[in-house]
């Protein structure tokens, strides 16, 4: 047991904090205390001898000292206090991950895209993306737009079952053409969960943000995708910012690109499909 009264109560020999009653028994009249776990341990397996004095404890009566209830109510404000700190302590060393994006290698964006073919069905069928493998969900932002009045176009965020189809759609997308528009092509990016960063339970079960550290190397702050936006519409792949907060699921999505493979031009190409470029938020 600890000498003062403000640090842990532990057990010497599991090092274990001593729990409410085992904080009054103490099993060798020297006064040397362990917890009961040890002690019948020792006693049933060790010749059951006391670690400070070697008598035996079969020689001894164990002493037990009550813990008053004030002292137990002290003992669970401690512990609530020591949680609350402990929680307090993760929830500020994950508070930089709220600007940080990470890379998810089943999810492409896609930019460039007509807005004339921006529907789902379209989307998931074998003439466009449904031909590089099963698709978990598409996300349609309308909200991108870069080109004219006159051509509109739309992002779009295809989730892939499996990663290595993501990979091969971004290689036969990026950079082909599809009804005289340049299509661009990336990996997607997603944030952390907000109950993570909190370090608190997650309450949604169909939760598509973070709730796990992801690898470094797939990891970048908006500031990072924001400065390769120009990058990624000049036809140089990088990490990209699209910053869309009207976006649920996979809102912050973007970048990491893959080398850019050609598709066929025309409106329905066939052996490849229409892919853009993407972005992060």
């Amino acid at each position: 047991m600890s000498g003062s009264e403000t640090e842990d109560w532990e057990c010497p020999l599991c090092m274990e904090e001593l729990d409410i009653d085992d904080r009054g028994f103490f099993p060798c009249e020297c006064g040397y205390q362990i917890c009961r776990f040890c002690h019948n341990r020792l006693s049933e397996d060790y010749g059951g001898r006391c670690p400070a004095c070697r008598r035996l404890y079969s020689e001894q009566t164990p002493r037990w000292n009550p813990i008053s209830p004030a002292q137990v109510a002290k003992i669970k404000n401690e512990k609530r206090t020591k949680e609350r700190e402990r929680r307090e302590i993760e929830s500020n060393s994950r508070r930089h991950l709220a600007n940080v994006r990470v890379v998810q290698k089943n999810l492409v964006y896609v930019i460039g895209l007509p807005s004339n073919l921006a529907t789902e069905d379209i989307l998931r069928s074998h003439d466009y993306f449904g031909q590089f493998g099963r698709i978990s969900k598409i996300v349609i932002n309308r909200r991108q737009n870069g080109s004219s009045s006159h051509h509109p176009t739309v992002g779009v965020y295809v989730t892939f079952a499996v990663r290595d189809d993501a990979t091969r759609a971004i290689n036969a997308v990026d950079g082909s053409m599809l009804e005289s528009r340049v299509l661009r092509a990336t990996f997607g990016t997603t944030k952390y969960c907000s109950y993570y960063l909190r370090n608190i339970p997650c309450q949604n079960p169909g939760c598509m943000y973070l709730h796990e550290p992801g690898e470094e190397a797939d990891s970048f702050t908006k500031e990072d995708l924001a400065a390769n936006r120009a990058n990624l519409r000049e036809g140089r792949n990088g990490p990209f910012d699209h910053d869309d907060d009207s976006m649920s699921e996979d809102e912050v999505r973007s970048p990491q690109p893959c080398h850019a493979g050609r598709a066929a031009q025309g409106s329905r190409p066939h052996s490849t499909m229409p892919a853009a470029s993407s972005q992060v938020a």
